[in-house]
């Protein structure tokens, strides 16, 4: 009974892992800038990944890989926010534009009001 209990949890991360991962693929592909490209791909992709990444640490019914699992998915929360907002910064200052549906550029004024003082 356990053991099919174990089963189940591990199929439904799986299948949640995969989605979550499906729907960042398609956010990479489908959304129209790099803003919102970045957001798919960080955010959605970090859940998926790491769904999977504890499926398998469960799986194993080893606390010691379970350990590995749960430290690579704290590393991934930790650092996949923090690189996608650096590299929207480094795109932003690069200048790379915003959809037109974009309603508002909070960086955009910082940056011009830098320029006038210069």
């Amino acid at each position: 009974m356990l053991d099919l209990l174990l089963a189940l949890v591990v199929a439904v991360m799986l299948i949640g892992g995969g989605v979550f991962t499906f729907l960042a693929a398609l956010g990479i592909v489908r959304l129209p800038d790099v803003y919102t490209r970045m957001h798919a791909a960080s955010k959605a992709g970090t859940v998926g990944s790491g769904l999977m990444l504890l499926a398998a640490g469960i799986h194993s019914l080893d606390a010691a890989i379970f350990t590995r699992a749960l430290a690579g998915f704290v590393f991934f929360v930790l650092t996949a926010p923090v690189a996608a907002h650096l590299v929207a910064k480094a795109a932003h200052a690069a200048g790379y534009r915003l959809t037109r549906l974009t309603v508002m550029d909070e960086l955009r004024e910082p940056r011009e009001r830098a320029a006038k003082k210069r």
